[in-house]
């Protein structure tokens, strides 16, 4: 038989019959770094339109996984994409060094209430180990950047321009120091941040509780109710599942558009939203007769007598009141709750915190008459407190109520909300003016309207991201650093 295979003109390659990627990749690879390829690219590059995309870092705690690999995969497809358009697109990696979970590992590795100089030791060399590893796997996903000179939040430099970007902002009036509650983790003591919150169902004792209307205002209550005078003493009734906070509590809040029921029962006349009314009176066991109706704003600085501290506290009015459960008035402590505390800077209600770092009653906290509740702690307290409201008469139901409740994604329990001094960016604060003093006719501008502006100014893409941004700034509260 005739061999035509050397009168054919067949193509010639270099190209092996088989791929054998598994090999031959993490030399390509090799060979981009040994070239500098990153840095020829620089080289060709230079003085065209730039384009800079700025890299979310992510954070140095962990080998990468599959998000890792998307994420830096699609901003190298961008990088390269701007490159072979004309621009000079330096891809700059970093990592976020600091938070928690890097906290949270050494507390794993080596113990907990180590010192604090040596936290920050073992914190910095954890997260080096971690940059390293993360480093090398993302070479090997072939991402082209400068990896010998990332940024990284722990750098001294970096943490030093921080510092130097604070001070420009104390310089200017914006930063300000105040009590405001937060996410506190009593097993980490520190606060926690809202994506370190998750929700898990809890049984917690729910309980109504009678706050008698002071003697000095019995009048100015019955005026409000259309009435010339009570005839019997009166009660506002409130509905918590956190019996610890009432130490806190600073007022009782009712809504200003709400109708509120002055009802005749065998334990006082009791004052309940209209809406409600019927399912508290079941749940007291109690029947009763309408005298009288209000809103809300009628109520306004009615004084009650606290449950079990000598002292007195207002109804206030704020419309975080809903109709979804309870009696349509709410206990209120700004030291342990936001709305209560968003409602107490209204109408200037102290932050009253009788609760340490450790979740413990500090020692000034006052007695209940069983006992003290200095020492213990706000899940020790709960029992107390029930029953000291039994014993003053003045619990009208409780029972325990299943519900979501928040708790520390790392140690799996139970969080509280507490008052802690922090140190807040003032969203609404004005700058100092531009001459520094007060004294060149214009009024300086808030930093909302700073950030809102500087939106205006931004290109989105895609379009819908600025409307995102837009509702976030306005709505935005102090920000707390």
């Amino acid at each position: 038989m005739a061999d035509y295979k050397n009168t054919l003109n067949l193509p010639d390659t270099p190209f092996p019959m088989r791929g054998d990627l598994a090999r031959r990749e993490p030399q390509w690879v090799a060979a981009w770094q040994e070239q500098q390829l990153y840095a020829q690219i620089r080289s060709a590059a230079r003085g065209r339109p730039r384009f800079i995309l700025h890299d979310g870092p992510p954070y140095a705690n962990g080998d990468i996984h599959i998000g890792h690999a998307v994420n830096k995969i699609l901003k190298d497809i961008i990088v390269r994409a701007k490159t072979l358009a004309g621009f000079d697109a330096p891809y700059i990696p970093g990592w976020d060094c600091h938070g928690l979970p890097i906290e949270h590992q050494i507390e794993k590795l080596h113990g907990k209430h180590l010192p604090a100089d040596r936290v920050r030791e073992l914190c910095r060399a954890f997260a080096s180990a971690q940059i390293e590893r993360q480093k090398r796997d993302f070479i090997r996903l072939g991402v082209l950047g400068d990896w010998q000179r990332p940024y990284l939040t722990m750098n001294f430099q970096t943490e030093a321009d921080e510092i130097r970007a604070l001070g420009r902002i104390l310089e200017q009036g914006y930063l300000y120091q105040g009590l405001k509650p937060v996410n506190w983790c009593l097993d980490c003591r520190s606060a926690l941040a809202e994506a370190e919150v998750e929700y898990e169902d809890k049984t917690s004792q729910a309980i109504d509780v009678a706050f008698r209307v002071h003697a000095n205002h019995a009048a100015k209550l019955a005026h409000a109710f259309g009435l010339t005078h009570l005839r019997a003493p009166a009660f506002a009734v409130i509905w918590t599942t956190t019996p610890w906070t009432l130490p806190a509590n600073e007022a009782v809040s009712a809504h200003p558009d709400f109708d509120y029921e002055l009802i005749e029962t065998a334990k006082g006349s009791l004052i309940l939203v209209r809406e409600l009314a019927d399912a508290c009176l079941r749940r007291y066991g109690l029947s009763g007769k309408a005298i009288g109706s209000a809103k809300g704003a009628a109520l306004e600085h009615v004084l009650l007598e606290h449950p079990f501290q000598k002292r007195e506290v207002a109804i206030i009015c704020g419309r975080h009141v809903t109709l979804e459960a309870g009696t349509g008035l709410v206990h209120t402590a700004p030291a342990h709750g936001t709305d209560d505390y968003l409602i107490g800077k209204v109408y200037g209600l102290p932050v009253n915190n009788p609760v340490a770092d450790d979740g413990c009653f500090v020692a000034t906290t006052p007695a209940l008459a069983s006992g003290p509740l200095a020492g213990r702690s706000v899940w020790e307290a709960n029992p107390l407190v029930v029953q000291e409201l039994a014993d003053q008469n003045l619990l009208l139901a409780a029972e325990p109520l299943q519900h979501s409740y928040p708790h520390c994604w790392r140690h799996k329990t139970p969080i509280i909300f507490r008052a802690t001094t922090q140190w807040f960016v003032g969203m609404e604060q004005r700058a100092v003016s531009a001459t520094g003093n007060g004294q060149d006719g214009e009024e300086a501008p808030t930093l909302r309207w700073c950030a809102e502006r500087a939106v205006d100014e931004t290109q989105f893409f895609p379009t819908w991201g600025r409307a995102r941004l837009e509702a976030m700034i306005r709505t935005r509260p102090d920000w707390c650093v």
